[in-house]
């Protein structure tokens, strides 16, 4: 195995030795462009489970086999496609005057003593709850900002069906970032260069086809209004008079759009090469057209929380503005190499190492955590789940990437008074991070979302983590505060058991598989959850160490009396509360996590052949 790890990307190496991968010896040089070029993604039809898309972290394009996004309702019942941004959100309106301030508290009996939480469950709450729920909720939702798809007409005139489309050949070139999509339609060829600008919600198209001058291809831009969905790509296209569509136009190849949806704005604006003109197509619609003179469109689509610059990137310098980044990303940072392996399985291993890459560098890389599903489509009514942050970004530091994973970290710092009141409010002290929050950092009051906990260390695994990469003052004085109020929320959490002598986590307590949740007033002591705080604390402790501080009296305390990690039958288990992890039925098909006290963390806390046991 060929390898160039700056900090030997532990993870992945613990994986490949996992699979028990047969590697020879290569210490020359890893070719990097061969290393990506042989995963370029390569579709010959439509995958309705997986299309394609651009994008630079901030802003992503997901597209359709023709390179953009022609057949929309086609793909929208499996991945539907959508044009995202980190800031684009919707608040539907809100005639009720939902507030989070006004929603009832519950109280749960908390270490023996009645703490208030944002709770709400259909059959466990009162249903006149639920409306309020729903809203707070549901708002704000992830918007779409805009379609950008073709209007193909066959010579009889009709438009085109999606299984009209012959020879297809879309490849997504991950080296340059450019996706490049061939078709014939009506017996002509269609070509199409997609690219995203590396540094703008900007994305810059070229368009080749002999159907150009003959009328028959246009590219339609057309804006939807935002609907409060769990799912879909953030749009409803049947409410024209909902929201306004002001064109201004600004010489003869450039025209700006201001967009008013009820209380959000945003603006957007189109440039295109000389020969074409754009027209108006219906509300809210635009319809870019080349002259008979022409077969090649080529256009950029701007979009923008303020007024789009006056002075944009040509097309053709936003494709080699994203080749440039692009080549730097893989060009430095981590690389494994597994070419050299006489195991079957290293290329599927390798392409799904290159492929998370890319992913996560368009999805996860931006000034939000991410929501699950990143900026591909509406999840979760579009909120992040800080829970899930360590597995879209954690990794970056690992590949020496660090400032990927540090763009979202302001977020902490922003909303951090927010979570401090939210631990004041139940008696804690620090800081305690929510779990489903949208851009605000506010928290929503749901079924789960009250009594989760994994997330509350991940300030502290993150700040660790830039500090290996970048182990000076000013990395521990950027994030101290993040790690120390996390810290003293950990330890404050943690309640003695007087019986025992031990530190508690929980009641209520969920589950990080959310197999228990539903007995979160009966639940304590996760086994992910106890080893995290263990690591949590003592990372803290460290920070305090590296500072000239004194260690903490009450976070050793804590260290040193969490309970060891919950067995049943040799094995470890999801909580000492949750023993039938794999006597019960359906306790042992979601997260693993049991396993993560020696995959995710530093393993102190673990036994290894009971983890082996486990394990297997």
């Amino acid at each position: 195995m060929r390898r160039s790890l700056p900090l030997t990307a532990i993870a992945i190496a613990l994986m490949v030795a996992a699979a028990g991968l047969a590697l020879a010896a290569r210490p020359e040089k890893i070719d990097r462009f061969a290393l990506v070029s042989r995963h370029n993604v390569t579709l010959t039809e439509p995958n309705f489970d997986a299309p394609l898309s651009v994008g630079n972290g901030e802003f992503a394009f997901t597209a359709d086999v023709t390179g953009l996004q022609t057949f929309e309702g086609e793909y929208s019942r499996m991945v539907p496609l959508s044009t995202m941004t980190q800031w684009g959100f919707h608040a539907s309106p809100n005639p009720n005057g939902f507030t989070l301030e006004k929603f009832p508290l519950t109280t749960i009996d908390t270490s023996g003593r009645p703490v208030g939480y944002l709770y709400q469950e259909d059959g466990k709450t009162p249903p006149e709850w639920g409306a309020a729920a729903g809203y707070l909720y549901s708002n704000p939702s992830r918007l779409n900002l805009g379609r950008i798809g073709f209007v193909l007409k066959a010579a009889d005139g009709h438009e085109a069906r999606l299984d009209e489309l012959k020879d297809i050949r879309q490849t997504l070139n991950m080296w340059t970032g450019e996706l490049s999509s061939h078709f014939v339609f009506d017996g002509e060829a269609v070509d199409v260069s997609t690219s995203c600008h590396p540094d703008r919600e900007l994305l810059a198209v070229r368009v080749q086809s002999p159907l150009i001058a003959k009328g028959r291809l246009a590219v339609r831009l057309a804006f939807p209004y935002g609907v409060a969905a769990f799912n879909g790509n953030g749009s409803v296209w049947d409410r024209p008079d909902a929201h306004q569509t002001v064109l201004t136009r600004t010489g003869e190849n450039r025209a700006d759009f201001a967009r008013t949806l009820d209380n959000d704005r945003y603006a957007a604006a189109m440039t295109w090469s000389k020969g074409s003109r754009l027209v108006e197509d219906g509300p809210h619609r635009f319809l870019l057209q080349a002259d008979a003179s022409t077969k090649t469109i080529e256009f950029g689509a701007a979009f923008s929380q303020t007024a789009v610059p006056r002075n944009l990137p040509t097309p053709a310098a936003s494709r080699k503005a994203a080749g440039t980044m692009w080549k730097g990303f893989w060009s430095t940072g981590g690389a494994i190499d597994l070419s050299g392996s006489r195991d079957p399985r290293w290329k599927e291993l390798e392409r799904r190492i290159v492929l998370s890459q890319y992913l996560t560098r368009i999805q996860c890389a931006g000034s939000l955590p991410p929501q699950e599903t990143g900026l591909t489509v509406n999840s979760w009514f579009g909120k992040f789940h800080l829970e899930m942050h360590w597995w879209h970004a954690a990794h970056f530091p690992l590949w020496d990437r660090s400032r990927l994973l540090e763009n979202s970290l302001p977020y902490y710092q922003r909303t951090l008074p927010s979570a401090q009141a939210m631990a004041k409010s139940q008696g804690y002290e620090g800081a305690r991070w929510p779990k489903c929050v949208g851009p605000s950092g506010e928290p929503a009051p749901t079924y789960l979302e009250s009594f989760l906990i994994w997330q509350q260390p991940h300030p502290i695994s993150f700040a660790e983590l830039c500090y290996r990469n970048a182990p000076n003052r000013k990395t521990l004085e950027k994030y101290q505060e993040l790690v120390f109020e996390t810290a003293k929320f950990m330890a404050s959490f943690a309640a003695r058991d007087e019986a025992s002598g031990q530190y508690r986590l929980g009641p209520p307590f969920a589950d990080a598989a959310e197999v228990y949740f539903p007995d979160h007033a009966h639940q304590w002591n996760g086994t992910m959850e106890v080893a995290y705080w263990h690591e949590g604390l003592e990372t803290a402790q460290l920070w305090r160490e590296r500072l000239g501080l004194k260690r903490e009296p009450k976070w050793d305390d804590v260290i040193a009396h969490l309970p060891p990690l919950a067995t049943r039958d040799g094995l470890y288990v999801a909580a000492e509360t949750a023993t039938d992890t794999f006597t019960t039925p359906g306790r042992n098909i979601s997260h693993p996590t049991m396993v993560a006290p020696l995959g995710m963390f530093d393993g102190r806390m673990v036994d290894r052949e009971t983890m082996r046991r486990t394990l297997h």
